[in-house]
This record gives C-alpha cells, structure tokens and sequence, in this order.
C-alpha cells in the first residue's frame, strides 16, 4: 500500500510539473562485457551437475531373521540415497573431473550438462588420497575445460568458481586467492597444498572448477570451512591434472617411488647437526638404487623446501611425497652444512616385489590374494616382530591398512605404497568370526 501511494504521488508531481517522466537508457553490452563475463561464457558449457544415487538395503537383525524366518519370508527394506556435486569436463571426448568424496559408493552416476542432456557415467577410477575421481560419458566433441597453470598463482588474485551449490545448476560466484599451499584436515588426514579462496563454494560445488580470470582451469573446487563464511579450498590444477592422467591412462595413481627417510628437525638435532635451520626434516635413510640417491641425497642433509614450499615436519613431508605419482619431478631444497643446493629427483613406480618387501619391512607380514573370497589373507608372519608378538598367525584375513580397505592384493599394494615412512601402522585383521585392530610401530 505505501508503495502504490507513493508511486502515485510521484507520477501527479510529474504531472503538475508539466514534464513526462524520464527513461534511463541502457547501457551497451560492450560496456558491461568484462573478462569475467567472457571467462563464465566461454567455460559455462564445460562444467556438469552430478548425480550419484546409492541403493541402501536395510537388513532385519539376524537374531529376528533366524527366528521369524521360521514363519515368514524376511523383509529387507530398502530406498535410495542420492548425493549432489559438480564436475567439469576435461576432453572432448567426454573425460570429466570431480571429487572422489561425490561419487563415493554411487551405484548409479547421472551426469547433466548445461544444456540439460542428460548421460549415465561409466566410473574411470578415483584417488581417496587426492579426492578426485574421473567420469567418463558417451559424447563427441563435448564442450570442455583444460587444465591451466597453478604454481605462479598470486595471492589477491581475481577467480570465479562454477558449480551446482544446493542443486541451483551452474551458480556463478567471484572472490580473489586468499592464500595457497593450505593445509587441511578432514576426517583424521591432512591434506596438503590447498588454493583458499573466499568465491563462494557451497554443498554441492564440490568438484566444479576454480577459474582465473582469463578462463583457465586453476583448481577443482573441494571443501569448505563449515565454521566459517567464504573459506573454501580448491585442489591445484597441477596437481589435479597429474592425477587425472594416471586414472585415465591406468584407471589408478600409481605410487611414486621416492626413497627417502626423514625425521623432525628438533633444536637438539639442529645442534648437534650445527646447522641454522630452524624448519625442515633430516635425512636419515636413502634407499639404494632409488630416485632420491640418484639426485645425490644423503644421510644427514636437511630438506627445507620442496618444489619451492617449507617443509614444516615429517607428517607433511611425507604426506606430499606420497601424493606424488609416477614421472612427478620434485626439487628438494636441501641444507648441507654450510652449503644450499637444490636437488631436483623423478618419482619411479614400485615393482611388485619392492612393494611386498617394504610391507614386509614395514609390516613384518606377506600376504597372497584370495580370490575365492575376495579378501587379501596373511601367508608369512616375520619372527620377533610386533605382529607376531601380537598373535597374527597365517591364515587370518588382513581387512584394511590405515584405513585403506584391502579387498585384492593391487589394492594392498596400493595402501603399503601410500604409508607413510614411518609412524605406526593401524591394520585390521580377521579371525574366523573375530575381527581385531592392531596398531604396529612401522619401524621395524
């Protein structure tokens, strides 16, 4: 009512004034084009709304079933879950990115384009450790998205994220980089090497690009403060494309071999080391025949940086070596006495064999696959080792390695490939109907 009052007075004052009211022209498109404009135009069409739905069976207890199962046939209910995220489309030929967090457990991907077309989506292979996951459509030359550069990102710089936050299809925000190399810990890990960004990323933007302002693919949005507004987290492109060709070309990242040992750099050991360091990890193994002595590491150096960013302890050392895959170049800034050197080292890939070994150094455990019942089962177990002061005897089934199922032997190898160097060693294992979690120094 005061609204249509006052419009109503304004147009009688108009009126009495002898002057018809006045219509603002608007301004031309090229005035108002921007870069961001142009960027969101032009990689729009790339990125996808994604759909996983999870068919969840709902089981009566057992004891009810045995004792109903008499009289009537058990009922299982069942109904669906489905989880929302964002992907981009990396090639043509219909490769798209997301997080693996997205896709987790989906019995069913359903992948929406801009235009609305809708494609069942084949899984190419997902990486926990990176949390990123490759789609891999039926289309021909589909719109789609490369992978820019993220090493020389600046910190103020203006990026745009697109996604589907809360199911609203391809939500554009802008913000600038607040910070990069962030690290993060989710659920008992810490990830490393972050881009923050204060664009807004909502549920739902998980796995949708981060963008600089010339269009270029810098990051795959992933995670959000929860206690906090504007601080959200994106996986580097470079690091994402890395991942991405390994899924691709070999539907897993294959671990990079690196070959060395480290420990905290403590006063004490900074002392006795006489060294000025204040940050970094020392040296106290290289693998013979590894990457790291080809680079000329040695016992007793002290690595500062790696590929130009501190190095804080042993845990986020080994933490980046470990999401380092096959081919990946490193440089190692290194303090050697009075003297600073840059080693710069290329991940190999472990042979079986030296996989098994460095469990049964790790683990004091062998183990052989048992397809029969799809389950890894403890063959060997090493004298006078943890494990065997425990009571792991062959024959148990070995379940999961930090956390990291082990349903077949390529997926033990995997979680011993991803171990950290040293720290204990959280496995579970399985004794006819008796399930235990053991926890071994590593050390061994």
């Amino acid at each position: 009512m005061i609204l249509r009052t006052l419009s109503a007075l304004g147009a009688i004052a108009l009126l009495l004034a002898g002057s018809a009211p006045r219509v603002a022209l608007a301004a031309p498109q090229s005035t108002r084009r921007t870069p961001v404009v142009d960027a969101v135009e032009r990689l729009r069409p790339s990125v996808v709304n994604i759909s996983a739905e999870e068919l969840i069976v709902l089981r009566p207890d057992p004891f009810f079933q045995d004792f109903f199962g008499r009289f009537m046939q058990p009922h299982h209910r069942q109904y669906k879950r489905t989880s929302l995220g964002s992907g981009v489309i990396v090639r043509a030929d219909g490769y798209v990115v997301t997080n693996a967090h997205v896709v987790a457990r989906g019995d069913r991907i359903t992948v929406t384009l801009a235009d609305e077309r809708e494609f069942e989506a084949t899984l190419v292979g997902t990486d926990d450790h990176a949390d990123l996951a490759v789609l891999r459509i039926e289309g021909r030359d589909l719109p789609h998205a490369t992978f820019g550069p993220s090493h020389d990102l600046m910190i103020g710089e203006s990026v745009i994220a697109i996604g589907n936050p809360f199911g609203f299809s391809h939500t554009v925000t802008t913000g600038v980089i607040s910070a990069t190399g962030r690290s993060l810990r989710l659920d008992e890990r810490t990830y490393f090497d972050f881009i923050q960004t204060d664009a807004s990323i909502n549920p739902g933007n998980s796995g949708g690009p981060l963008l600089n302002i010339h269009g270029e693919l810098i990051g795959i949005n992933t995670a959000i403060w929860g206690r906090a507004e504007n601080i959200g987290f994106a996986i580097p492109a470079e690091r994402a494309a890395r991942v991405v060709q390994e899924l691709i070309e070999h539907g897993q990242v294959r671990v990079g071999r690196v070959g060395v040992l480290v420990q905290d750099l403590t006063p004490a050991l900074a002392a006795a080391l006489e060294t000025t360091a204040t940050r970094g990890v020392v040296v106290r193994g290289v693998d013979l025949g590894s990457p790291a002595e080809a680079a000329g590491v040695k016992v007793g150096d002290i690595v500062g940086t790696l590929d130009g960013q501190t190095v804080r302890d042993r845990a986020e050392f080994d933490e980046r070596i470990a999401t380092a895959g096959v081919g990946a170049t490193m440089v190692l800034g290194v303090h050697r006495g009075e003297d600073r050197l840059d080693l710069t080292l290329v991940a190999t890939a472990f042979s079986d064999e030296q996989i098994d070994d460095l469990g049964w150094r790790r683990l004091g455990l062998r183990v052989k696959e048992s397809p029969r019942t799809q389950s890894v089962s403890i063959s060997k177990v090493r004298e006078r080792t943890h494990a065997a002061r425990a009571g792991i005897e062959p024959g148990d089934l070995l379940l999961a390695v930090q956390q990291r199922p082990c349903e077949t032997l390529l997926a033990y190898r995997e979680a011993i490939g991803r171990l950290q160097r040293s720290g204990p060693i959280s496995i579970v294992v399985r004794r006819g109907s008796a399930t235990y979690r053991v926890t071994l120094p590593g050390d061994q």
